[in-house]
């Protein structure tokens, strides 16, 4: 029997297997930001360690920033501090770290990836859940919680049970109109959101093998939402040449010796998964949700179901009630209060580019709000470059400074209670984007048109 990626990238990780037990891995990668980091910084403190290896760990600051006025202290005392530590902690122990206004600040899921500070075939840490936006280098990346990342600062490695593996293959061709946003928010549609409970994700067929870098990312950020622990694609050429140049990334005959390596990192035809799905490109259409958990999704086009995969009666009942929404309602007309352009999972150049272009020659949609919040100071650079921000500006538009943002109520950028959001990030829980917001998920073509229109509608 063959072995998959995975199988590969984690046995080349092991530092010991444990009988009975959980083995020892070795992680290449750290990223830290000022969320989960202070209490394990302390206690490391408290014991009188440093880190162990701090070249392999990268630091942001994300979560608790504003998009606006970043040249000016941060008016909210805990999100302040919690920033300030951040910076006395990487200074304190060598790490390298991106404060807010450094050209390499940003969202710890964007910056890893851009800075070339991720690459391929590593074991990638981040005590942050959507850590799985790395698998799409062809990694083993995954979200941790304060006491591992503790451990990880400590020893560089993590005590973890081999998880099963899942493949998702996609084969076809998607419609112009149809984003890789789209594509998994129909593939947890089907699945729902415990489909790949305990499972690393393997993406695999020719939709994934045509996607952007970009794209790959978006997937993989999206993983856990159907209960994975993370995703993944093989590298291919499309990885190497994302990767070549960047800041961080090997270079010359180094980078050549590396993508040797990473060209054996794919899966044998020989081997097995322990779960298996197949999907059709040509089914899937530009998607929104209309409940409370990324599962509850339906084509634009759609309307609302009488069910949800993997949701009771009594949670799909209460999740409706929450939105204000019915069975058999169509999704197409609904009216939309906020836009939110952003996050790890779509504030990168790609999603604004497209976002950009088929908004193009249109204003904004009187009433509505609409944030367009770069993923990182490089995205908001190329958004300037580009002439995409004095475009957007002229059509009523507001281009913010990079972080998280709405996509959690970590930060002043809100929903307000009752108020309908279309939202590129990747949760729609109750309360998630502020208390009583409502949000609808989407990807940067939907969220277009219904900044245009104020209305939830099919892009062309």
């Amino acid at each position: 029997m063959g072995t998959t990626l995975f199988d590969k990238i984690w046995e080349s990780h092991v530092v010991k297997h444990i009988p009975d037990g959980p083995d020892v891995l070795y992680i290449d990668r750290h990223l830290v930001h000022e969320v989960t980091s202070p209490q394990a910084f302390n206690a490391l403190k408290a014991k009188g360690l440093k880190v162990f290896r701090p070249e392999r760990t990268f630091a942001t600051c994300d979560h608790n920033v504003p998009t606006l006025g970043q040249d000016k202290p941060i008016t909210d005392e805990s999100s302040r501090r919690a920033v300030e530590q951040l910076g006395i902690n990487t200074k304190e122990n060598g790490i390298t770290y991106f404060p807010l206004g450094d050209p390499g600040n940003g969202i710890v899921h964007v910056i890893g990836p851009e800075q070339g500070i991720v690459l391929c075939g590593q074991t990638v840490v981040c005590g942050d859940s959507h850590t799985a936006t790395h698998g799409a280098f062809g990694n083993i990346a995954f979200g941790i919680g304060t006491s591992e990342v503790e451990m990880v600062l400590a020893t560089q490695c993590l005590l973890q049970s081999k998880p099963r593996q899942a493949r998702i293959t996609v084969d076809g061709t998607l419609a112009s109109n149809v984003t890789p946003k789209d594509v998994i928010l129909y593939i947890i549609s089907r699945l729902g959101t415990d489909g790949c409970t305990g499972c690393f994700v393997e993406y695999a067929g020719e939709v994934f093998r045509n996607m952007s870098m970009e794209g790959r990312l978006t997937v993989c950020n999206m993983s856990i939402e159907m209960g994975a622990r993370g995703g993944m694609v093989a590298p291919d050429d499309r990885t190497f040449e994302y990767i070549a140049g960047r800041r961080f990334a090997p270079k010359g005959d180094e980078l050549d010796e590396k993508i040797a390596y990473w060209r054996t990192l794919k899966t044998d035809s020989d081997a097995v998964f322990d779960k298996e799905w197949h999907f059709d490109a040509s089914d899937i259409r530009p998607m929104v949700t209309y409940g409370t958990n990324p599962g509850m999704g339906v084509a634009v086009d759609a309307a609302i179901p009488d069910s949800a995969v993997g949701c009771d009666t009594a949670t799909f009942d209460k999740a409706l009630a929450y939105m204000d929404f019915h069975r058999g309602e169509p999704m197409t007309g609904k009216k939309i209060d906020y836009v939110f352009v952003g996050s790890c999972t779509n504030g990168r150049i790609e999603d604004f580019r497209a976002f950009a272009k088929a908004v193009a020659g249109r204003k904004k949609a009187d009433g509505v709000t609409v944030w367009l919040v770069p993923g990182s100071k490089e995205v908001e650079s190329k958004i300037e470059s580009e002439g995409i921000g004095d475009e957007l500006r002229a059509h009523g538009f507001e281009i913010r400074q990079p972080g998280c943002s709405a996509c959690l109520a970590m930060n002043a950028d809100k929903i307000p209670e009752g108020k309908y959001a279309v939202s590129t990030s990747n949760r729609n829980f109750e309360g998630r984007q502020g208390y009583g917001a409502r949000t609808i998920l989407a990807g940067p073509l939907v969220a277009a048109e219904a900044a245009v229109t104020g209305r939830l509608g099919m892009p062309v």
